[in-house]
């Protein structure tokens, strides 16, 4: 049965209902803007708009909304106005609207708000931008992952809404937790008292799913980043469920019902809350967050969808036991290594080999590739070589310790969830790159700790393909924060040829500069995030050339 753009995301939930379903009545009461506004996805001519309306009576129906966009924060100039949007009860009384291109010009700053028809009620203003169809102006971007609620202030997100100069902020999943009660991920923070979940359990329903991120857009710091530039935005494990994979998670168990059910209602919420260009016809949700950005004449983005596709459950190191016998140790290492296994389908592949080939052709210098996982090869090193007075401080991780160590004898990776977990997989996408002559800079998140590493086709010699950027976590801990005094990024650094940088014990976000001749990388780090007073610093600044045919120059500090 053919289904056509309309049925489709009546049938979602997702945009346009059936054409048999009849308009709910308009709720002509008391409204408010309480989660702020947000745009996303933005191209030459056109950007998406949201928000969300909270009514006083739920049960009313829905709340008619306009647009107004304008080329000045004054809204003297009014570039394009947009009425009769339908704040749905369905829809959780979320709107998006995607402007279909008129009255908006290339490499352009806009500012926006919404106007509840019936009940005079403002929202606050919003800025967006829309994406420079040719040139060679530099492209600046605010890439962000991992955002714990319970643990910290969102001190990160403030500092992103303050800069200055900002095209877009990429956010590299994460961006809820479905955690909830006591004992909890980051309820041992000193503030987390005051920023418990909501609901305060695990969630599971699409209720439940809405009401997380409703509280997530509720705080005032996540709400000025949204409001000062356009996100382009794709999820990880935590907007589902932990280690999330195609069929399964590993925070998900049969007594909390099918996957399957879980999965379509988080990504339902997920489409209805954030900023994302809704799935086109016959697409499913899961692939409709791969997609492509192109920045003018400097750059384009490719954004990876690796969780929940495609994806083949990860390894586990329990599977191995502390103590395997040689012939154990290499049959894991084939397992993951084996060709069947998968980050992406086949199609999504062979798409991302057509997007790097049409950049490159296309003259643009920079192939960046949006991911949500570290890709770099980077094994366990060993904590022998830490200072005993150090050791002594983490004597309450001990056991830790000693995993690294084992770790570290078997020449194993820091992460089976990262793409160490896939290594043909990885050799795939290399080898997309390298046909496509690609200067690659892959960002990454997940890890809550910033990484600055070169990405090479081989373990020894061979060609260095790519620089990696990976952003820590807004206010998800890292492992130098349970390991406090040992230097445990410096450790990874020094153990893997792959590895540059790593700090794993500070909060922040990466500000990626691109220019026809250099991608640079400044990692940026808020002094803390249980206190509202904080300072933003640049921890260190990293940056790397094209090569001409393809593949980048060393990563070094500037």
């Amino acid at each position: 049965m053919k289904i056509d753009r309309r049925q489709a995301l009546g049938l979602l939930g997702l945009g346009a209902s059936p054409a048999m379903a009849a308009p709910l009545p308009l709720n002509k009461g008391k409204v408010e803007f309480r989660h702020g506004v947000a745009s996303g996805d933005p191209a030459t001519d056109h950007v998406v708009f949201w928000t969300r309306v909270t009514p006083a009576d739920p049960e009313a129906g829905d709340v008619l909304v306009d647009l107004e966009v304008a080329a000045d924060p004054q809204f003297k100039t009014m570039a394009r106005t947009s009425q009769g949007l339908r704040a749905k009860a369905d829809r959780d009384f979320t709107i998006k609207h995607d402007l279909d291109g008129q009255g908006l010009k290339p490499g352009t700053d806009y500012w926006y708000r919404f106007r509840a028809r019936h009940a005079g009620v403002v929202s606050p203003i919003g800025r967006t931008r829309t994406l420079a169809a040719g040139g060679e102006a530099p492209v600046t971007l605010a890439v962000a992952s991992c955002a714990l609620f319970p643990n910290g202030y969102f001190n990160a997100y403030q500092a992103i809404a303050e800069l200055e100069t900002l095209d877009a902020v990429l956010h590299l999943g994460d961006y809820i937790y479905e955690y909830g009660g006591d004992k909890s991920y980051g309820m041992d923070s000193p503030v987390a008292g005051e920023r418990r979940h909501d609901p305060d359990r695990e969630i599971l329903s699409l209720d439940d799913y809405r009401r997380r991120h409703a509280q997530y857009k509720s705080d005032p710091q996540l709400q000025a980043a949204h409001a000062r530039a356009p996100w382009i935005v794709v999820w990880d494990d935590h907007e589902t469920a932990n280690d999330s994979y195609a069929f399964g998670a590993q925070n998900h168990q049969p007594a909390e019902g099918d996957w399957a059910g879980r999965k379509a209602a988080a990504l339902k919420a997920y489409f209805e809350w954030m900023p994302i260009r809704e799935p086109g016809p016959g697409q499913g949700m899961a692939e409709a967050a791969n997609r492509s950005f192109h920045f003018g004449e400097v750059a384009s983005l490719i954004m990876l969808e690796t969780r929940l596709a495609a994806r083949d459950k990860p390894l586990s190191y329990a599977d191995l036991g502390d103590a395997p016998s040689p012939e154990a140790l290499e049959a894991f290492r084939g397992r993951m290594n084996d060709p069947g296994r998968r980050m992406m389908s086949a199609a999504q592949e062979a798409w991302v080999g057509e997007e790097l080939s049409r950049s490159v052709q296309a003259g643009r210098t920079w192939q960046v590739l949006g991911n949500q996982v570290i890709m770099a090869r980077a094994a366990v090193p060993s904590p022998s070589g830490i200072d005993p007075e150090a050791r002594r401080q983490v004597e309450q991780v001990a056991g830790r310790l000693d995993r690294m160590e084992r770790l570290s004898r078997l020449g194993l990776p820091y992460g089976l969830d990262m793409w160490d977990g896939y290594g043909a997989a990885r050799d795939r996408l290399y080898g997309l790159m390298k046909d496509a002559g690609a200067h690659g800079v892959v960002v990454s998140g997940d890890s809550h700790a910033f990484w600055v590493n070169e990405l090479w086709d081989a373990p020894e010699g061979g060609r260095r393909l790519a620089a990696e950027f990976g952003a820590t976590g807004i206010t998800s801990p890292g492992a130098g924060d349970a390991l406090k005094g040992v230097p445990i990024g410096r450790l990874y650094a020094e153990r893997n040829r792959e590895v540059v940088f790593s700090e794993q014990a500070t909060q922040g976000f990466v500000l990626l500069t691109l220019s026809k001749v250099e991608a640079t990388a400044q990692l940026m780090a808020v002094s803390t995030i249980h206190a509202r007073e904080f300072e933003t610093s640049t921890l260190k600044t990293f940056a790397t050339r094209p090569v001409e045919g393809g593949g980048v120059e060393a990563v070094v500090e500037v």
